[in-house]
């Protein structure tokens, strides 16, 4: 078996060619992939080559970890599930390609338990189920919920529309990029120079800014928390006596976790969480080079999906 995908054959450098599939086991299910979506945060750290070394970093690599479409075939356990919409955050299913996430493919082959069966409602919107839990990870470890948001990007959003979903009161979200001002919905968005306040309690960073700490430390309440969010692809440092005199915690919040996506599938499917809004762009994934430039290179760009959908 075979499928087409995206390679990143080096840094800058994209090829759409066909790889060889390894062969499926019992508990394995064939997806064939109906729209991936790109990220602006671990993507691009990928495709400038300054990504931080990894187990199974190297090149050429399948990239993309949100990936929905249907399971159209599967090993002898799992034959039950042939015909499930699925959410698959990445594969590593390649032959001849690194898959460290590798859902950018028509066709991928995973264990049944990363094939999570979704609303077949949702279809392209399933891409965000990633970042969402992301989202929701990082706010679960927080008892009242982010106070401030750095960054009104796609994950910015997702974490302002969770803390309401939730029931915590409306976060304030920094933005200083005049084209991600608009699209809030129950909460404020700011430039940090038009924001008075100095005493958050909760802090989430998702801006991916290595240098924003002691800003952030300087608008600290006493005994507050700082959450990086995001994904920093340079050393993060801090002037320790503004944070002493705080007592400032730093909590680094991880990948989701399985908890973390039920409860983000629940916020879907009860219509607390609205994906609505957030995919920008969309194109045909044999016309990947551009939409990997569009992406990182147009500020417009929220999310971009790929469709796979007349791909062979």
């Amino acid at each position: 078996m075979d499928t087409i995908a995206v390679v990143m054959e080096g840094p800058e450098s994209l090829s759409f060619r066909r790889l060889a599939l390894q062969p499926f086991e019992a508990a394995d299910v064939v997806v064939e992939v109906e729209w991936s979506g790109i990220s602006a945060g671990t993507e691009r750290l990928l495709w400038t080559g300054c990504m931080p070394h990894f187990p199974g970093m190297g090149y050429p690599l399948v990239p993309g970890y949100e990936s929905v479409g249907k399971i159209v075939e599967a090993g002898a356990d799992a034959r039950s599930r042939i015909g499930q919409q699925v959410f698959v955050p990445g594969a590593a299913c390649f032959k001849d390609a690194r898959g460290l996430f590798g859902g950018a493919a028509r066709r991928l082959i995973v264990p049944g338990s990363r094939a999570i069966p979704i609303d077949s409602g949702i279809q392209e919107s399933g891409v965000l189920i990633a970042l969402a839990s992301t989202a929701y990870h990082a706010m679960a470890g927080s008892q009242k919920g982010p106070e401030l948001i750095v960054g009104h990007g796609v994950l910015g959003r997702l974490l302002a529309r969770l803390t309401l979903a939730c029931g915590h009161r409306p976060p304030t979200v920094w933005e200083t990029n005049p084209g991600r001002r608009g699209g809030a919905a129950g909460y404020q968005v700011l430039t940090p120079e038009t924001d008075s306040k100095r005493d958050y309690e909760a802090i989430f960073d998702v801006s991916g800014d290595a240098s924003i700490l002691d800003t952030l430390i300087g608008r600290l309440a006493r005994g507050g928390e700082i959450v990086l969010a995001g994904f920093y692809e340079k050393p993060l440092s801090f002037t320790f006596p503004p944070s002493f005199m705080r007592e400032a915690r730093i909590r680094i919040a991880a990948e989701w976790k399985p908890e973390d996506l039920a409860a983000t599938l629940d916020c879907i499917g009860d219509g607390r969480l609205s994906l609505d809004g957030l995919i920008t762009h969309r194109m045909n994934a044999e016309n990947a080079d551009l939409a990997y430039r569009t992406a990182f290179g147009d500020v417009s760009c929220l999310k971009m999906v790929l469709d796979w959908r007349n791909c062979a």
